[in-house]
């Protein structure tokens, strides 16, 4: 924006905003985000079972994970065998008939898988599913 003086000069207004230091703190933010990104999704490492049928659940539920190791989760929280089926309730919060997903490994022996199934059902929780993956996802292994 110009403006004339009384001498007749033109002068220009100083009121230009600088956005380098904004800009350097948005990259800034961004790389930060790029890093940390990738660790908050990565969860429990399991390598599920390949599978031809596979439906795709967009809700949060219940999860119960088995790893390799042979370890069992709810959520995110390790929990002893003979907790699960508490440890399962309390997460549901009362609404039994809300579905309990099973992820596990894949060279988890099945007597463990089934001592986890029987652990639920002990629990009187009759909606359990197991969480597999599509075939078309993963290279022939």
């Amino acid at each position: 924006m110009a403006f004339t003086t009384p001498k007749g000069r033109t002068r220009t207004s100083l009121s230009e905003i600088n956005v380098t230091p904004f800009v350097d703190v948005m990259m800034v933010l961004l790389v930060i985000f790029m890093i940390t990104a990738p660790l908050l999704e990565s969860g429990i490492e399991v390598d599920l079972p390949k599978t031809k049928t596979v439906k795709v659940v967009t809700d949060e539920k219940v999860v119960v994970t088995i790893d390799k190791k042979q370890t069992i989760y709810v959520g995110n929280d390790p929990v002893n065998i003979h907790r699960l089926g508490a440890s399962v309730l309390d997460q549901m919060r009362g609404a039994i008939d809300s579905p309990v997903y099973i992820r596990c490994d894949q060279s988890v022996p099945f007597g463990s898988f089934a001592q986890v199934v029987d652990a639920l059902k002990q629990a009187n929780l009759t909606n359990i599913s197991i969480v597999t993956e599509p075939l078309s996802t993963r290279g022939s292994s």
